[in-house]
């Protein structure tokens, strides 16, 4: 993990919960910490960590993720044992 997937983990975490984080920097952090992509139909995305699966709808037309898309990504990230 680099320094800015990193950054992109603290700012998951941050509360109260932020609204200008990227979808796709939060699609890279969950590679580099080992997920393996699922692409679904039309703007849905899976990401698997072993037999742990999360889903979610890429946002568009803004790159940024709403706020239940983030607490989601916190809370998964916090059920699979990372945090900052």
């Amino acid at each position: 993990m680099n320094s800015r997937h990193q950054k992109t983990l603290e700012t998951i975490f941050a509360t109260p919960t932020k609204t200008n984080i990227e979808f796709g920097a939060i699609e890279k952090l969950f590679v580099a910490l080992g997920g393996v992509v699922l692409e679904g139909r039309g703007s849905r995305v899976r990401f698997a960590f072993g037999d742990k699966i999360v889903s979610f709808h890429r946002p568009h037309p803004q790159k940024e993720a709403k706020p239940y898309q983030v607490e989601a990504a916190r809370e998964f990230l916090e059920r699979m044992g990372f945090k900052p």
